[in-house]
Formats: C-alpha cells, sequence, structure tokens
C-alpha cells in the first residue's frame, strides 16, 4: 500500500498542501489547493502515514462509540491520510470536453480481473494425454519438446504422479504396440493382457482414484496403419471395424477404464459400444465420443450437428472436438446445441506451434499457452485433452519449472 507524509498542513489557511507520495508509483512532489467549497474548523493536523503503517495499527484510545461519534460530531476527526491527488497527464496532452457517454466498459475493467471474471480454469479441467510403450526407458518425442514414449511401468507411474501433484488426475493413453502384433484385423486391441489393459491395471492398483480415458481406435494396431478394416480397393469397412472395436472398449473397461473414447469416425459405434458395455455389465463406464474430428470436411459446420444428434441419441457422454484452437467455433456450436459436457483436444500441431515459438522467443509461451486454455474454456469446453496438463497446472499452482 502506498505510504503518505503530509508535513505541518494547516487546515485553517488557505495555504496549497505540499506533499510527497511514496509507494509503488515513482517519488513525485504535488501542490494542491484547498477548495474553497469545503469548510474546515481551523486547527493544526500532522499525518505520517507511513510511520503509523510501520508502526501497526493505530492504538485503542479506550473510548466508548458514544464518545467518538461525539467527537466527531464536535469537529474532532480522527487523523487519517488525504485524499489522494488527481494524477496529472504527460505534457502535450490535449485538453478535451469528456465524451457523453453513459456506459464506459472500462470502469469494470478497473477492478481486478477475478472479480469479472466469466471463464475460469483449473488443473481440474485438464486431461494429460500420455504416450506408453513397452521399453523400460522413456523415448523423447522430437516435434514435441518435453513430450516422450513413457516405459509403462516406471517412466508412466512417476509422471502421472508428478500431474496428480498439481491437481491433474485424469489421463487418456495412447500406445505404441509392436509392429510385430499389428494385424490387418487389429485383433491385439482386445487381447486382455495387451499394452493398454496392463498399463490400466498397474495404474489403478497405485492410484485406486486417477480418472482414466482410453482411445477406441484400431490404428495402433492395424498393419494399414488405420481407425478401421482396410478392405483390398481401400475401403474402410464400417461394421466390420465396430465390431472389433465394441470388444476393444469391452476389454479396457474389464481392466479398469472409465472413460473410453472412441475416435474412428465409424457410424454407429456409439450406440454399439453403449450396448456392448451395457452387456457385460459395465455400465458405469462413460463413452467420450470424438464428435466433431479432422476426418470430416474442415469446410462443413453443419455436420458436425449431424454428429452430435447421432452420438447424443446413440449414448455419448461426452462429446469431444479435434482440434481444439482451429475448431473453437465447432466447440461453441456443441455448447449452445448439447447439453452434455464438450471436450476440446489441444492436438500436438498447436502444443509444437506454441514450443516454437517459445523457443524462438517470437511469443511469451507460458502466456500463450494459459490463453490458449483459456480460449477453449469459453468457447465452451468443460475440459481439455492438452499436453501442456502438467506444465499449465505447475502455473496455476504458482510453480516455476
Amino acid at each position: 500500500m502506498a505510504s503518505m507524509t503530509i508535513n505541518s498542513v494547516n487546515f485553517g489557511t488557505a495555504k496549497g498542501v505540499k506533499f510527497e507520495y511514496v509507494g509503488l508509483k515513482v517519488l513525485q512532489n504535488v501542490t494542491c489547493e484547498k477548495p474553497h467549497s469545503v469548510k474546515f474548523a481551523p486547527r493544526t493536523l500532522t499525518v505520517n502515514a507511513a510511520k503509523a503503517h510501520s508502526d501497526g495499527p493505530v492504538k485503542k484510545m479506550g473510548k466508548s462509540d458514544e464518545e467518538c461519534e461525539a467527537a466527531v460530531v464536535a469537529g474532532i476527526v480522527p487523523e487519517a491520510p488525504p485524499v489522494p491527488p488527481k494524477p496529472s497527464a504527460p505534457a502535450g496532452t490535449p485538453l478535451v470536453t469528456p465524451l457523453p457517454l453513459s456506459k464506459r466498459p472500462r470502469r469494470n475493467r478497473r477492478s481486478p480481473r477475478a472479480a469479472f471474471q466469466e471463464t475460469s480454469i483449473s488443473p481440474a479441467n485438464l486431461v494429460y494425454p500420455l504416450f506408453i510403450h513397452e521399453g523400460e526407458e522413456d523415448t523423447p518425442i522430437g516435434a514435441m519438446p518435453g513430450c516422450y514414449r513413457l516405459g509403462w511401468r516406471h517412466g508412466l507411474v512417476e509422471e502421472v504422479g508428478k500431474a496428480r501433484d498439481v491437481g491433474v488426475n485424469s489421463i487418456v493413453l495412447f500406445p505404441k504396440v509392436p509392429d510385430a502384433l499389428k494385424t490387418s484385423t487389429g485383433d491385439e486391441a482386445y487381447n486382455n493382457n495387451g499394452l493398454v489393459p496392463r498399463t490400466i491395471r498397474l495404474l489403478k492398483d497405485k492410484y485406486p482414484d486417477l480418472v482414466i480415458y482410453t482411445d477406441v481406435a484400431l490404428d495402433p494396431y492395424s498393419s494399414d496403419g488405420h481407425d478401421g478394416i482396410v478392405r483390398e480397393d481401400g475401403v474402410i469397412m464400417n461394421d466390420e471395424t465396430v465390431h472389433q472395436l465394441c470388444k476393444q472398449a469391452v476389454s479396457q473397461a474389464r481392466a479398469g477404464a472409465d472413460v473410453v473414447s472412441p475416435s474412428d469416425m465409424m457410424d454407429g459405434r456409439i450406440g454399439a459400444i453403449r450396448a456392448a458395455l451395457d452387456a457385460e455389465g459395465f455400465q458405469h463406464v462413460s463413452i467420450m465420443s470424438y464428435t466433431a474430428k479432422y476426418q470430416m470436411n474442415p469446410a462443413n459446420y453443419r455436420e458436425a450437428l449431424i454428429e452430435t444428434h447421432e452420438d447424443e441419441a446413440e449414448g455419448a457422454d461426452i462429446l469431444l472436438v479435434k482440434p481444439g484452437l482451429p475448431y473453437l467455433d465447432i466447440i461453441r456450436l456443441l455448447r449452445d446445441n448439447s447439453s452434455l459436457p464438450v471436450a476440446a483436444y489441444q492436438v500436438s500441431g498447436e502444443y509444437s506451434m506454441i514450443k516454437a515459438g517459445g523457443v524462438l522467443k517470437m511469443i511469451d509461451e507460458e502466456r500463450v499457452m494459459m490463453e490458449s486454455l483459456m480460449c477453449l474454456r469459453r468457447a465452451g469446453a468443460d475440459i481439455i485433452l492438452t499436453y501442456f496438463a502438467l506444465q499449465a497446472a505447475r502455473c496455476m499452482c504458482g510453480e516455476k519449472r
């Protein structure tokens, strides 16, 4: 708080009041003329606000409330710092008549931002995507500084622990499956002792309350590298792929997954997976559907509504939009047309772009990171899948690492 010193001020005279203002602003001498329209009882008052603050609270005089009120009525006003002077404008500022504005939004912006902030973000809004592999070492991902393929038994457990320490308790797993296990039909996707089910069981044993999202798609398990079974003419077979996805989702739920997330974009897969989960007794497992994703024509806006209505009707619990920042309008579209929670995926390209700008000193990485996440929340996302989850949560907690 700024401190003030008023030396030898006589309020009974017409002399100017000269004081020094010492605090957050640069030291300056300001002279104010006593306003003639205000009458003061002749007396001399000396206030040393800086000294008062340094000595702590003013000592009580032991007077009753009635005595204090009587003193004020009699004109004996207690000491207090003076009204601050009106700040002076820089030399050369034009003198203008104030604009006749009934509304000045800048008035509210003078208050601390948190007072009127419409959108907030916390670590609880973040889901941390983590890549896992069968090895024991953590392998850096070149295009994504700070991201690794984590060893499922060691590095992953440590990374999840770090995230939980700063309030991020939701993760989503993406596996790197050995090429020798990949087939054209992706059967490894529903191996109950495969990499993902093993990892889920390990994490749930270590952190029982951890919220685990999984990816439901065949591309990590397919020798063709596609989200579905590919016919010899290059067409991805929809219904046959859905059959495989149902078995994959059940396998993940059996291992302990909390939310299965179909990212394949096959028609009808949400309803089929819901039925398969329920038939196996996994009614409590949620489905987060990749509702609007880059497989769609990015020029199409209304198509997202078709996908939204289908996913809702089939039993989706969460609607996800991927990518995030380029699809802010789609996030808002879903938010305005559905009562379901909306998720946004801030993809690797968005992450790498901000990281590269920070390394090149073209942007303030931390500020752009936080603003990008806030933009996704403002557009309507309830949760955000982001590779910044750990870094952003540390910033929210006041850590600098």
